[in-house]
């Protein structure tokens, strides 16, 4: 594990470090620093501590939920949701609701969190070995800095490698003037040369727990190769800035990247170390099983020390901000108005599920809701596919009988149709699919969210086709996960305890698959290594909808579903089941050029209960918002002329 010591975060540009390292086994040893100078990058202490706070600097991204936001909100898996403000919907870039400028606070976060870490790395980086430090823990640094600018080249195109003392150099002052680096001496000189010197220095097994490897380096590696080639490729005439010739300095064509990738990504494969795919989906994404051997990399937390998780653990409130992970309160609605009576003759309204600290449930925040599309199409076999299954909350049970509630001593409620429930029965279920249309009412009903009836049923329902910006099936695979809730609900409110995954050793297999429907050649076409995931899918060991075990094995049906011919959407589609809720999906649509043609438009239902009527939304994708918009801030901040600000900025955002 990575013991992180209390954060200290220098301005933009400026070396930030204020951690400690004591060992895998130990959570923390607090030995706080009022001031931390560029001095402390020339000793072995202090470059420790720095490549300690490169890990922390993740918990500024993954896990919070506006970084999930930028990712997934105005793609087509995800829409703004009825508790949406403004940095929804500007996401969404719904005619009406909102637009992306450089204003926009959810497309700056990688701006404004990464290039400290960037000069913490460039530190290490130039000094490490000067003060005897071990070219394995300076290629933890070589990593991170090669992963940071990875990010930054993805979202906003070239970014600079000078921070003001040079290209990759360690800077100590503030700068006031800022030159942007073009997208190829970003990737050529930054990216790939840091990343094959890790993938030669860093450990097969990781130094400490959750620490950076070989394979590691390799699948990030792959996936800038990969995302290189498209890049030199350009199939869809994207306009890429500072403006260059997509022509690759070392005379490389994109075949040449993509069959890198593909090869960098089997030998990481067939040389997984301490990784392996887990035996089912459902195993790779419950909460007891956290940090498993699929994880490569993630924002850890912790429900042992408030100090380590950098946030309340046990508390009747949570701050919705980094470095906490609360990701999934985004994609969870507010099942809490569900209904019940306690009368069997004369409905007495009751709440039957209550606020909980289950990785079914958590708190609800409404800001984001997946799209019909996504829910009746992307996840179209419910049944075969345990992805649906293990992804989302489908089934609402009641737990009004958990102390706390009021309710203790009632042993039945009357729901759907009158009919009793028992604890932990079914308040409300989302259908598979539409093959039976729920008699809904117009308003939010006897069971409070607008759910539906049919015969015989002692559930309320909602049919895929009736799913709205209000009621959706929430977020299960990211949900909370506590050993501390006893009988009770448990504290739902604070940020989550379980760390934000960042890498997972099953992409691997997505990136050798997406680079040989590219051209690349191996031992195993794309068709081979999407039925190495897909057969994974279709082994159940645990039903979430039923809350029971449920031991079956799909992997024959899956494989023989699987078309002759892998596309790039079908890759997609497939990327989209796997990793749905993590925030992959704006950089997948990027690379591959296909954001426009997948993102145009979707459908939902309105934003209040009742609303079941799908309307079909467009949106107006433009080449430009390929890329997103420098931060204002940045521009504001730099003191040079008009002219050189205007050129600053990406175009289409002026």
């Amino acid at each position: 594990m990575i013991n992180l010591n209390k954060k200290f975060i220098a301005a933009l540009f400026l070396a930030s470090v204020a951690f400690t390292t004591t060992g895998c086994n130990e959570i923390l040893d607090e030995q706080p620093r009022g001031i931390y100078t560029p001095e402390d990058f020339t000793t072995e202490r202090g470059i420790t501590q720095g490549v300690t706070s490169l890990y922390r600097q993740l918990r500024l991204l993954y896990g919070n939920g506006y970084w999930l936001n930028a990712n997934m909100t105005g793609t087509d898996e995800a829409t703004w949701g009825q508790s949406a403000d403004g940095n929804f919907k500007d996401l969404d870039m719904t005619g009406g609701t909102g637009s992306i400028n450089s204003n926009t606070f959810p497309t700056s976060m990688v701006w404004g969190s990464v290039f400290p870490s960037i000069n913490t790395s460039n530190g290490i980086i130039q000094n490490g070995s000067k003060a005897g430090i071990a070219e394995s823990l300076i290629s933890e640094a070589r990593f991170f800095r090669s992963f940071y600018y990875f990010l930054l080249v993805q979202t906003y195109g070239g970014v600079p490698l000078d921070l003001g003392s040079g290209e990759l150099a360690f800077n100590i002052d503030p700068k006031t003037t800022s030159v942007r680096n073009t997208v190829t001496e970003v990737y050529t000189k930054a990216i790939f040369p840091d990343l094959v010197k890790a993938i030669d220095n860093l450990p097969s097994n990781p130094r400490v727990t959750g620490g950076v490897t070989k394979n590691l380096a390799r699948l990030y590696l792959a996936k800038a190769y990969l995302t290189y080639g498209w890049w030199l490729q350009n199939p869809n005439g994207i306009p890429t800035y500072p403006e260059t010739s997509r022509t690759d300095p070392d005379g490389h064509n994109p075949q040449w990247y993509f069959q890198k990738a593909y090869d960098i990504a089997l030998e990481a494969i067939n040389n997984p170390g301490q990784y392996s795919l887990q035996p089912t989906y459902y195993d790779v994404n419950r909460g007891d099983n956290d940090r498993n051997s699929e994880c490569m990399l993630y924002a850890d937390h912790t429900e042992t020390s408030a100090y380590f998780n950098e946030g309340v653990i046990q508390a009747s409130y949570g701050d919705g901000w980094s470095p906490n992970n609360f990701a999934s309160w985004m994609l969870t609605w507010n099942y809490t108005n569900l209904k019940s009576s306690t009368s069997p003759t004369t409905w007495t309204a009751a709440s039957s599920v209550q606020r909980a600290a289950f990785q079914s449930l958590g708190r609800p925040w409404v800001r984001m809701a997946p799209t019909i599309e996504l829910i009746k199409n992307t996840f179209a076999d419910k049944t075969n596919d345990s992805r649906y299954d293990g992804t989302f909350t489908t089934v609402y049970r009641g737990n009004w009988h958990k102390d706390g509630t009021g309710l203790t001593n009632v042993t039945t409620l009357y729901n759907a149709n009158n009919l009793p429930i028992q604890a932990n029965d079914p308040v409300l279920t989302f259908l598979n699919d539409d093959s039976q249309l729920p008699n809904y009412p117009t308003n939010a009903g006897q069971s409070g969210v607008g759910a539906g009836t049919l015969p015989g049923r002692a559930d309320w329902v909602i049919a895929p086709s009736g799913i709205s910006r209000i009621v959706y099936p929430g977020i299960w695979k990211t949900g909370p996960y506590r050993t501390d809730n006893g009988n009770g609900l448990g504290y739902p409110n604070p940020s989550h305890t379980r760390p934000f995954y960042a890498a997972k050793f099953s992409e691997l297999y997505f990136i050798a698959a997406e680079a040989a429907v590219k051209g690349a050649s191996g031992s195993l076409s794309a068709r081979d290594l999407i039925n190495v995931i897909r057969a994974r899918a279709g082994k159940w060991k645990f039903s979430n909808a039923q809350n029971a075990s449920y031991v079956v094995d799909n992997s024959a049906a899956m494989i023989a579903a699987t078309p002759s011919t892998i596309t790039i959407d079908y890759i997609l589609a497939e990327r989209s089941r796997e990793y749905f809720g993590e925030g992959y999906r704006w950089y997948d649509l990027v690379r591959t050029q296909t954001w426009a043609q997948k993102s145009a438009s979707y459908s939902i239902g309105g934003a209040n209960y009742g609303n079941h009527a799908p309307q079909t939304v467009t949106r107006s994708i433009q080449p430009y918002h390929y890329l997103r918009p420098i931060p204002q801030g940045q521009i504001d901040a730099m003191e040079v002329s008009s002219d050189i600000k205007a050129k600053y900025q990406n175009p289409g955002y002026n």
